[in-house]
């Protein structure tokens, strides 16, 4: 079995998009309690080395442990698996890997793209992260992206950055992209917001209130009151 000893890596806050390695033997007793050991991939998943990510709790989930999920790939069903684990079963934990890290294997037409990404990140000084199925793809080997995969990135802004203009500039380079662009601007306090909503909101064509997630749940805010929206009316 697992250690019981806590070590400082599973005793940090966790966050949203975090990569979680599991024991195991931790792994191995989690699915059977919560009755998830007959689902395609996930009996060996942690024998393979893939990692887990954080999710946000839902209702239900057990304060004491981290919540995590897994999406299987198209051929195990796409499902996406939400499932508890214990602290002491985390062995390491990484940040999503940067987009400049993943290779593109097989998605030639997505490189300019990927640069001009890149560019507009160097200019607001971000170095946007991955996550969805190029994430998954990159770490399982397995066949998660289709010629209609969208790309989904994590923007995480300081508080000096102009959130307007970097949204503008994700919004150009979607219009001349072959695929869409989905993620979240991700603030310094961990909220995150879908990049979409915060940019129509912005530019007032949207609702006067979007959703920020948080690792503890979901809440309804003023776009006005996020750091870097000063361009609101």
């Amino acid at each position: 079995m697992f250690e019981k000893n806590i070590h400082p890596l599973q005793t940090a806050p966790w966050q949203r998009h975090e990569l979680l390695y599991v024991a195991p033997s931790a792994w191995a007793v989690a699915l059977t309690a919560q009755s998830l050991e007959g689902l395609p991939l996930l009996a060996g998943w942690a024998d393979h080395g893939w990692p887990v990510i954080v999710r946000r709790r839902m209702n239900g989930d057990d304060v004491n442990m981290v919540p995590v999920g897994v999406p299987l790939p198209p051929a195990a069903g796409k499902l996406r698996i939400a499932i508890s684990i214990p602290r002491e079963a985390v062995t390491a934990r990484v940040a999503p890997p940067s987009m400049r890290a993943i290779e593109l294997t097989g998605k030639p037409d997505w490189e300019p793209i990927i640069k001009a990404l890149l560019a507009l990140g160097e200019q607001h000084g971000i170095e946007p992260a991955v996550f969805g199925s190029l994430l998954w793809e990159h770490h399982t080997g397995l066949d998660y992206l289709s010629p209609t995969s969208d790309v989904d990135l994590i923007w995480p802004v300081g508080a000096s950055c102009d959130v307007a203009r970097l949204l503008d500039g994700i919004a150009q380079i979607e219009r001349a992209a072959p695929m869409r662009i989905d993620g979240e601007i991700v603030f310094p306090k961990g909220g995150a917001v879908n990049w979409r909503e915060l940019h129509k909101a912005v530019d007032n064509k949207g609702p006067a209130e979007i959703l920020i997630k948080t690792m503890d749940g979901a809440l309804v805010c003023n776009p006005r009151h996020l750091p870097g929206c000063e361009r609101l009316q």
